[in-house]
């Protein structure tokens, strides 16, 4: 099968009210073209130099997400279009895209990343810091990012109970944080968990995006 043919059998795969991102990290420009020119618009990148070239040389109707770990320094090279960063872990992060963004006069929508994995190398909050990043001052007065959900990854095993378990807990940390902060906020929405090989218990346990790459592209 062909890179559209990959994407629309994900497509099939998922229910309409889940947005998939297709990861294109590493991959040429040409197979977003191919996945471009078969009706693909949104992807996911996770450098944000190599981001850029891509938004630079491809067609400017592509929704662009940032889904790896982001370093401050390099905020300001995606900074002018990029519509979601999935993987928020800092108030210096914040802080960074906030600034960028209003050097280009926009307010860049941000998901909170939770450390909801069993693995040291996974970064995120866990639910008492997100608490007391949202009640702070600081945060209060960042005008230019807009929280609109939450992002977490499994820790990466077969083991699907934990799988599912940490998946849940990213669902209930989103139920806090709406309930808590963002019940009258309707564009707190987004709950993106879930990859090639566990999105479908991700959707299960409520994801709303999901970042789909070697099922789609083939391995890296």
């Amino acid at each position: 099968m062909n890179i559209s043919q990959n994407i629309d059998k994900v497509l099939k795969s998922i229910p309409e009210n889940v947005k998939l991102i297709a990861v294109s990290k590493t991959k040429p420009q040409e197979d977003i073209v191919e996945a471009y020119e078969g009706g693909y618009r949104i992807f996911g990148e996770n450098k944000p130099q190599e981001l850029k070239q891509k938004y630079e040389g491809l067609p400017k109707d592509i929704e662009w997400h940032f889904i790896g770990h982001l370093q401050t320094n390099k905020v300001k090279y995606i900074a002018e279009f990029v519509h979601l960063i999935h993987a928020v872990d800092s108030v210096k992060l914040l802080k960074e895209i906030n600034k960028q963004a209003l050097k280009h006069n926009r307010v860049v929508n941000c998901l909170l990343q939770f450390h909801i994995a069993d693995e040291e190398s996974k970064f995120g909050y866990n639910l008492s810091e997100a608490k007391s990043l949202l009640n702070s001052e600081e945060f209060k007065s960042l005008e230019n990012i807009n929280i609109v959900g939450v992002m977490g990854m499994a820790t990466f095993t077969d083991n699907q109970d934990q799988v599912r378990s940490e998946f849940k807990q990213l669902k209930k940390n989103y139920d806090d944080l709406k309930s808590e902060f963002f019940q009258e906020k309707n564009d707190f929405t987004e709950i993106s968990m879930g990859m090639s090989g566990d999105y479908k218990i991700a959707i299960e346990e409520g994801s709303t995006m999901v970042r789909v790459g070697s099922s789609i592209f083939g391995a890296r």
